[in-house]
């Protein structure tokens, strides 16, 4: 496709602009990455890892697939030309996240010291998942609102939050911490960086609110958004990114319990290179979700399979190409970060090899959660979920990293497999590439 032909395809030209954001964000993390595998304990950073997959976890519980539903409910408000709806709902699911933030703090509490150190074997674990937990409701709204601000029609500024700007406090905390030999305060700097960008986010969503044109004014008592109604829709969502955010994070728990805090750190390396490929997946998968929740709404068929075909094509070209020299050049990419860290290729091999596969299915997921069959993926998503559990109990405790891969990839295969024959047998839509 030349140059020309992507300007005059407004959804091929947003996707490449998205990637492009993202690619920064990418590039801004494996600098960060580079300065801490160089200049930190492999402990610390384990640490800090470890910290990340627990707020990634816990805040998908929180934000209860809102960050996916806000786009769901945009969708829809945009086919109806009630837009306006927006702020009411936004105020809604911040009063949910908090209530369901505050619950979580209490679990946690009630579960105690004594159970999370015997569990891990180690005492410090819990002073460190009671900061995050503290920090969780500012991870949360900072989350919520990036996407609230995609639903504005705010992609880049919501995909610079997203990738860039959450890791600036913490990139200049750590400097600061390295200069001064108070590396211990990494988590701390971390999670405070989110209480700001909680704020800023908010502030910015406001702003937009107030810009905002009213088509109509509908009383209150017949807004059909009520707590109940965006509970009930965003809920399959969340246990979807649950899901999905467990998988990623049962291989670094399994690691940190039998392997340690330096396993963790260097597993952690090689999925920061895989996150390349979830980086383009998400680019697309953000650019066609609103359009697949009109398209499916408006019962345009023509023009959604275009999009899901297209959609298909986009993601396979772009992966092909990293996966291919990742691999070719995977043992001085690894050393690139320090020696230690090369005993990952095994596993970044796996991984990148799966990711790979997985591309093949497209958008399949995204399909189901804007087409109102979330709770469809989210019995497939349960089922993928327990298969990385039990594979990684195996295989961990025998191959370390590379069972922490193979878990991983095998679930990734499952639900993308079993999702797009579902959708075929529904829909009729091969949503495969092709």
């Amino acid at each position: 496709m030349d140059f020309n032909k992507i300007k005059k395809n407004p959804f091929v030209l947003q996707s490449l602009k998205t990637m492009f954001l993202r690619i920064i964000g990418v590039i801004t993390l494996f600098g960060f990455s580079l300065f801490l595998t160089h200049n930190y304990d492999p402990k610390i950073i384990g640490q800090f890892d470890f910290i990340r997959m627990v707020l990634l976890v816990l805040s998908s519980i929180c934000v209860l697939g809102t960050d996916q539903s806000i786009l769901y409910f945009t969708g829809i408000l945009k086919s109806t030309n009630e837009t306006e709806k927006l702020k009411a709902i936004y105020k809604k699911i911040v009063a949910l996240i908090f209530i369901l933030c505050l619950l979580t703090l209490i679990v946690f509490f009630i579960i105690g010291q004594n159970r999370i150190a015997i569990f891990f074997n180690d005492k410090g674990t819990y002073l460190l998942m009671a900061k995050a937990i503290i920090a969780l409701f500012f991870y949360s709204i900072t989350l919520f609102n990036t996407e609230t601000i995609r639903a504005l029609d705010k992609i880049y500024i919501a995909e610079l939050f997203r990738n860039t700007f959450k890791y600036v406090s913490v990139i200049i905390g750590a400097v600061v911490l390295f200069y001064y030999h108070q590396e211990t305060y990494l988590i701390d700097t971390f999670l405070i960086g989110f209480v700001a960008l909680a704020i800023i986010t908010t502030s910015i969503i406001f702003r937009l609110f107030k810009k905002q044109k009213k088509h109509s004014i509908i009383p209150n008592d017949i807004n059909p958004f009520t707590y109940s109604f965006i509970a009930h829709k965003s809920y399959p969502m969340a246990v979807s990114n649950l899901a999905i955010f467990l998988m990623m994070t049962f291989d670094v728990v399994f690691l940190k319990k039998f392997k340690g805090d330096e396993t963790v750190a260097y597993y952690a390396v090689a999925m920061k290179l895989v996150s390349i490929l979830f980086m383009i997946n998400n680019s697309v998968y953000i650019s066609v979700s609103l359009k697949i929740a009109k398209l499916y709404t408006d019962k345009n068929r023509t023009e959604l399979l275009k999009a899901l075909k297209q959609s298909a094509r986009i993601i396979v070209l772009l992966t092909l190409p990293v996966v291919l020299f990742v691999c070719l050049f995977a043992e001085n990419i690894l050393f690139f970060f320090g020696q230690n860290y090369t005993q990952g290729k095994q596993a970044l091999l796996i991984l990148m090899v799966g990711e790979l596969l997985a591309s093949f299915f497209g958008v399949s997921a995204i399909y189901l959660n804007m087409t109102g069959r979330q709770s469809i993926f989210q019995i497939v998503l349960i089922f993928a979920v327990l298969v990385n559990l039990i594979l990684n109990i195996i295989l961990i405790p025998m191959y370390s990293m590379t069972g922490a891969a193979i878990a991983f990839v095998s679930s990734l295969l499952f639900w993308n497999i079993v999702t797009a024959i579902i959708i075929y047998k529904k829909d009729k839509l091969l949503i495969v590439f092709h």
